[in-house]
């Protein structure tokens, strides 16, 4: 019997006895594991530095080593989503609809888990806590499968998660890690349609589109953004340069970071020299152009055609210039990643216009792409976010983890 044979029949248990738990059991003992998790802070960090030193050995930049990195801040921050998630009301039995049709037949549409959920994910271990904590508040299972480099760190992580399962009495499958890195078990997995679900790959472009390639398993795409700020015409060009530089370089190894730049024609000297004098204070960044925006910047490279469309994931970003609102929305549409936008403008009906007719999944007017996550719009933790159009769209949180079930009521009806 294979890895994925063995751990998708436990999963399968798991989610079955999963069914019986109710909310305040679950909301104690995501608590519990909250407390757990910095009891353990030293082990954990102590784990993590065995990825880092992989990390550094294989040359890893210190962009992408970040995403691997704990600290004890983050470590208490995966608590605060596990605390958030138990405060979160649950929404397995909620009612979505309930009347009595023509027949005489009840009928009540109940939200209920979808029962096996896969993930696979690359680096950032603290998509093992944030997807457990979703998939447990809903009575799912849950299967990861985390890349090679974070191996200590996510093995750690899970091992507390199930060492408090145990001792509450619940079934340690609930949550479950391949430990196996290998592509073929992880292709393996993406095949699995007996035990899982759902699958949902977090990660990068590469990863993204082997799952979907591969998978047989239902597949919830997540993650790649190449998120561009629009600055319009009428931006406060002192709002648009501090919104430009967060976005670009809070965090620059993260999906919600902004990749592309579009500026207005009629405020593209002024805003660019601007930006390029103030963005040094926080890092540099390096300019890919189109030729006239590099005429206005000192040091940008000419942009290749495929550098509109990347994900750079670096101290990086595209620069193209627009002569007006409609050729900003056309330019986003046509390379956008379908996660988060950005304008920046005084113009109420411009506004408007790019909220209603750019296509991703979130959409901001003079703010930071920065805060697209789960945690910042209310989640709890989130599971990704997902930039298809279907029943999840944009940060995931409990909701994005049920399907519904029809229950009907009769007395004895048949139908003529």
């Amino acid at each position: 019997m294979t890895v994925i044979n063995q751990l998708g029949q436990k999963a399968k248990s798991a989610s079955r006895e999963l069914l019986s738990i109710g909310a305040i059991d679950k909301n104690v003992i995501l608590e519990l594991i909250a407390k757990n998790l910095i009891a353990n802070s030293a082990h954990l960090l102590t784990e993590n530095t065995k990825d880092l030193a992989v990390a550094e050995k294989h040359g890893i930049s210190s962009v992408m080593t970040d995403r691997l990195r704990l600290t004890l801040e983050r470590i208490e921050a995966m608590a605060d989503g596990l605390h958030q998630v138990a405060d979160l009301k649950d929404p397995i039995g909620q009612v979505v609809q309930g009347f009595t049709n023509s027949d005489g037949l009840k009928i009540l549409q109940k939200r209920v888990p979808l029962g096996v959920v896969g993930m696979i994910f690359e680096s950032r271990p603290n998509v093992s806590v944030d997807a457990f904590s979703l998939a447990f508040k809903t009575n799912n299972a849950i299967i990861l499968r985390g890349g090679r480099d974070a191996i200590h760190s996510n093995m750690a992580l899970v091992n507390i998660i199930r060492q408090t399962l145990t001792e509450a009495g619940v079934t340690p499958d609930a949550v479950q890690l391949i430990e196996d890195t290998s592509h073929e078990v992880a292709e393996e997995m993406m095949k699995a349609t007996d035990y899982i679900d759902v699958l949902i790959p977090r990660g990068g472009a590469h990863l993204i589109q082997t799952v979907k390639e591969k998978a047989k398993v239902p597949v919830i795409e997540t993650g790649v953004g190449n998120v561009h700020v629009y600055v319009d015409e009428t931006a406060d060009l002192e709002m648009a340069t501090k919104i430009v530089i967060n976005a670009k370089t809070q965090r620059p190894s993260v999906c919600n970071a902004a990749e592309s730049l579009i500026v207005h024609q009629a405020v593209a000297e002024e805003f660019l020299a601007k930006l390029e004098d103030a963005i040094v204070e926080a890092h540099e960044v390096e300019f890919r152009a189109d030729d006239r925006a590099k005429s206005y910047l000192k040091t940008a490279l000419p942009a290749k055609p495929e550098d509109f469309g990347r994900e750079f994931l670096d101290y990086i970003m595209s620069v193209k210039i627009v002569d007006n609102l409609s050729q900003a929305i056309d330019w986003i549409n046509t390379y956008t990643t379908h996660h988060s936008e950005a304008i920046i403008t005084q113009n109420i009906a411009a506004a408007e216009a790019f909220q209603e007719q750019v296509d991703a999944a979130v959409v901001y007017v003079n703010a930071s792409t920065r805060f697209t996550d789960g945690f910042i719009f209310g989640l709890g933790a989130e599971i990704g976010i997902s930039t298809q159009k279907m029943h999840a769209r944009g940060p995931m949180g409990l909701e994005a983890l049920t399907s519904t079930k029809f229950y009907i009521n009769g007395q004895g009806q048949i139908r003529e």
